[in-house]
């Protein structure tokens, strides 16, 4: 969906509820952009809470919750698209990949993204939740260096800050503890893998996570009958389980459905400004909720992290405003 069509789209669905004055009134990429900052907001929020999700679900362990999460999302996402007439859509564009090197292509990020989404549920009740939230947060600034040596672009004297604050934080981290969290290296080293392989290929989010979950669902329901039988006739048995189960996959299907929308409507800077809030709540999540230690000597090299983070967002700030003075020119040039 092009971004004009999106933002009619934004414009007329707003007209038809009563909104406060603050989204009525202006022009509609204001009412966009404040659209978009809502749903980013939601996306993150979701995101925190089905980080603490595997808590709830005791005596279930992080590697079954894992498991049914990509069950309920794999339906809750089949579902939308099939209520939303757009499943065909997806379809149609894997049945234009005609051979079997295509499709070995298509399926090379799989691996990387299932294994993603079990860190993610599997990390927060194994004492590992800091560490993958410290992931999150040196993502953006991984993704910053990917760019640079693979797309050639150009860093500013900011990112190039970013970058070098992050790794002496990552480097002080390994001077301490003599080592670096394996979680925390998997979720920054190889997400960002996931993410430029997509990218290469063309897929679209929605399309790569039907395809993703798709491919590991009989795996899934193969585990859940033959490895882990106690786990299938626990939830079954339970009314409560259940329903969390199904909350499970509506809620990642709503949480990535906001995020990607998001993503359309906001500015690069703004969005990617907006997707720090996750893994800050992520973080705030496994200290407070989830109980996962956090040793007052962390602070220095996570600190650091926290100054290189700081410093793309200032980076991100800049670049908006320049973008918003230059349309401002633009609008106000003369006509000759």
């Amino acid at each position: 969906m092009s971004t004009s069509i999106l933002t009619n789209t934004v414009a007329s669905t707003l007209s038809r509820f009563p909104m406060p004055a603050m989204w009525t009134k202006g022009s509609v990429q204001q009412r966009t952009l404040m659209m978009g900052v809502a749903l980013a907001v939601l996306s993150n929020v979701l995101f925190g809470v089905l980080y603490a999700y595997s808590s709830f679900l005791a005596p279930l362990s992080g590697t079954q919750v894992f498991i049914w999460r990509m069950l309920a999302m794999w339906a809750a996402l089949v579902g939308y698209l099939l209520i939303s007439g757009r499943l065909g859509f997806h379809i149609d564009k894997l049945k234009a990949l005609g051979s079997v090197k295509q499709w070995a292509w298509l399926l090379l990020p799989t691996p990387i993204f299932l294994s993603q989404f079990w860190l993610f549920m599997w990390a927060p009740v194994n004492g590992q939740g800091v560490q993958t939230a410290m992931g999150y947060f040196l993502f953006p600034l991984m993704m910053v260096v990917f760019g640079c040596v693979l797309f050639g672009e150009k860093l500013s004297r900011l990112q190039w800050l970013a970058v070098a604050f992050a790794a002496v934080g990552v480097g002080s981290e390994i001077v301490r503890t003599q080592s670096v969290s394996w979680a925390t290296l998997w979720v920054c080293g190889t997400y960002p893998v996931y993410y430029i392989l997509r990218r290469l290929q063309g897929i679209g989010a929605v399309t790569g996570l039907l395809i993703d979950l798709t491919i590991f669902a009989p795996f899934a329901l193969a585990y859940l009958f033959f490895i882990a039988p106690s786990s299938l006739s626990l939830v079954s048995g339970s009314g409560f389980f259940i329903a969390m189960l199904v909350g499970l996959g509506v809620m990642s299907v709503l949480a990535m459905k906001t995020n990607v929308d998001a993503s359309q409507m906001l500015p690069m800077n703004v969005y990617g400004m907006m997707s720090y809030l996750e893994p800050a709540l992520l973080f705030i999540l496994a200290i407070t909720v989830l109980g996962n230690p956090f040793e007052s000597a962390m602070i220095y090299s996570y600190g650091l992290i926290w100054v290189g983070i700081a410093c793309l967002i200032v980076h991100g700030v800049r670049q908006l405003r320049r973008a918003h003075q230059q349309s401002q020119t633009t609008e106000i040039a003369p006509v000759i």
